[in-house]
Order: C-alpha cells, then structure tokens, then sequence
C-alpha cells in the first residue's frame, strides 16, 4: 500500500468511526503529512511500499525534528500521531508491525509551578472589600485553597458536613473519588465563620454546599477563577494567578518551610510522589537557609 492510501483510509477512520472533529482529524493530518515530507526527502522508495518503513527510519525522523528545534512537545505529539497512524494500519493488516513500537518520546521539560510569595498572598487579600459577603466569601476562598491546598473543585464542592471545625481538619472527596483529610488553618476557619455568619448568608437555601453564589445556589468554578483575577488586578500582582497557583504556592510554602514531601503528597491528594516532586524547585529561601545551614564560612 501507499502512502497516500494508507493516510486517506485513516482519516476516513478517525471521521467515521472514532467520529473525531475536524480540528482533531486535521490536526493528524498535518502531523502525519510531515512525516510524508520527510520521506520524500531521505526515503522517497518507502511512499510506494510503506511496510517497509522501520523503527530506524522513525527514529531518524525523531533526531531529525530536535536537531531542526522543533520543541520536544511538539515532536511527542507528532510522534503519538504516527502511533495512531501506524497501529490501525496493523490492526487492518496493512503492515505487519508498528514501526513505532518501542519507541520512547523525548522527555519534556516540565516547568515550574507558578507560585506567589507570602508577601503577594497578604497582597492579595488586602485588597478584598471585606464588608460585603462577595468580599467575605472570597476572603473564605482564598483562605481555604491557600490553606488546605485543595484544588478549586474541591473548595466548590464542600459541604458543611465534611468540616471538622473544633479540629480543624476537612474529609475531601478529590478525584476518582477517593478520600482523604486535609488541615484548615486558624485564618481560613476564622474568615469560614466570617462568611457564613453574614447576616446576608442565605440559611434557608436547600443547598448544602458552603459557597453559594448571590442566588443561594452552589458556586461554579468559573466564578472563583474570576474573582480571583479581578482581586488580582486590584491587588496590583502583574501575573496571572489562578485558584491552582494558590495551591501550589500552600505545597511550595510548605516544602519551604521544612515539612516532608510525603506529608505534602497525602495532603494534595497525589497517588505518585513524582508527581507532588514538581514542587521541590529550590526558591531563594530556601536556598539561602541551606547555606547558612550547611557552609562553614557562611
């Protein structure tokens, strides 16, 4: 089979069967036809006959594409697109065996979390109009997602219930539904109480959530995330700071100032200490205590 054909009835596929977009289905298109291009450059015999294209040849394409400064995300997803491309094409018999088996993408460079210092978090609820029960309620907000480091869908979706308030622990029910117990401090159970006790607070909602918007109904993620770049602005902070930076910033606070990474794991909800491992970027502080700490002529 050729090329050509080869592409045309996987496209035919992710339309008709996988019933991708064609955004999606373009998407593919573009990346797989790149490889076409280089085909036609260095191996323009293989666009007749295409089960004889190997590991080696997309191997080469793969050093080709880094040595060109195409960027390693880009060059993984091309190559998850010829993964796609290649196992339908065994699986209807066309090739005899995925050339891209066994093929390792490049490793991406993972950024750093975006955190806010100590000194932008007083920022930030400085400039809360704490008078009204938006302001109340956005001061509880920030409290909790700095101080629990929950994620923003958890904040939304807690329930008076789940409050131990005399402990100052909360049962969380994060993702896959799996449980686990988080701390709040003294600031976010104060400004909890702060909210809740306004006058204005509606006690006669049916809704059991804790924050509700203006209509006594639960509050929706897309609200938070605006209030908090709104206080931003006003804040004066010139970034973009969004509920998720608030818990990175409690798990890069918190590594800071001595907890243990694993303490940090169970308290975010992570099932992979590689994944909570994100956070142990060294910040001046940090970095500053450990020489002082560590060098003998400090």
């Amino acid at each position: 089979m050729n090329f050509d054909d080869a592409l045309n009835k996987f496209l035919r596929y992710l339309k008709l069967e996988k019933q991708y977009s064609i955004h999606t289905s373009a998407s593919y298109k573009r990346d797989i036809k790149q490889f076409e291009k280089f085909l036609k450059e260095q191996y323009d015999y293989l666009l007749n006959d295409i089960e004889k294209i190997n590991s080696s040849v997309i191997r080469e394409y793969i050093s080709t594409m880094i040595i060109s400064g195409i960027s390693r995300r880009s060059v993984a997803r091309k190559l998850s697109a010829l993964r796609s491309f290649f196992k339908y094409l065994f699986r209807q018999g066309d090739v005899q065996k995925p050339p891209t088996e066994n093929i390792t993408a490049p490793k991406l460079n993972k950024p750093l979390p975006k955190f806010l210092t100590i000194k932008e978090i007083d920022r930030l609820v400085n400039a809360i109009d704490k008078e009204t029960l938006k302001g109340k309620r956005i001061y509880a907000l920030i409290e909790v997602l700095y101080s629990t480091g929950m994620r923003v869908s958890e904040v939304v979706n807690l329930k008076h219930e789940e409050i131990q308030w005399h402990e100052g622990i909360v049962r969380v029910i994060g993702k896959g539904k799996k449980e686990r117990l988080v701390m709040l401090g003294k600031a976010a159970i104060s400004m909890l109480n702060n909210y809740i006790g306004d006058k204005d607070y509606d006690r006669k909602s049916t809704v059991e959530y804790i924050f509700r918007n203006k209509f006594g109904r639960q509050l929706n993620v897309k609200t938070v995330q605006n209030d908090i770049g709104t206080l931003t602005k006003l804040a004066g902070i010139n970034r973009d700071v969004t509920p998720h930076v608030l818990r990175h910033s409690f798990a890069t606070h918190m590594l800071d100032a001595g907890a243990d990474l694993r303490s940090v794991q169970e308290l975010l909800g992570h099932v992979s200490l590689s994944t909570t491992q994100i956070y142990t970027h060294v910040t001046p502080d940090r970095l500053k205590k450990a020489y002082e700490k560590a060098h003998p002529r400090k």
